[in-house]
């Protein structure tokens, strides 16, 4: 019996925790909104992490994001390999430093 009421104890002392900070509020006008919901969600779970603010990115979003760093990347290594040509070209129209005129 009295391994019961520690186990109460440390129930209420949690149930007393999340009160205090707010979850339990949070969660309860999250649920109501999903009960509320004329169209419910597919996937409720996903509903609850959009509402508290935990979901990531949208998926599509992320892969977007991808392929544009991919995209720039590659861009990048354009223009650095570009810049090394025209230095290079550059160099051969370019007299030596010693015959360089001073005026």
């Amino acid at each position: 019996m009295a391994s019961y009421k520690a186990a109460d104890s440390k129930r209420e002392q949690f149930r007393r925790y999340l009160e205090k900070a707010g979850v339990l509020d949070t969660l309860t006008k999250i649920l109501v909104e999903l009960y509320e919901e004329p169209e419910k969600p597919n996937n409720a779970l996903d509903f609850l992490k959009q509402h508290l603010g935990a979901a990531g990115p949208e998926t599509a979003d992320v892969e977007t994001l991808r392929l544009e760093v991919a995209e720039l990347k590659q861009k990048y290594e354009a223009v650095l390999e570009e810049n090394k040509e025209l230095k290079a070209k550059l160099a051969q129209h370019e007299p030596p430093s010693d015959e360089k005129r001073t005026d």
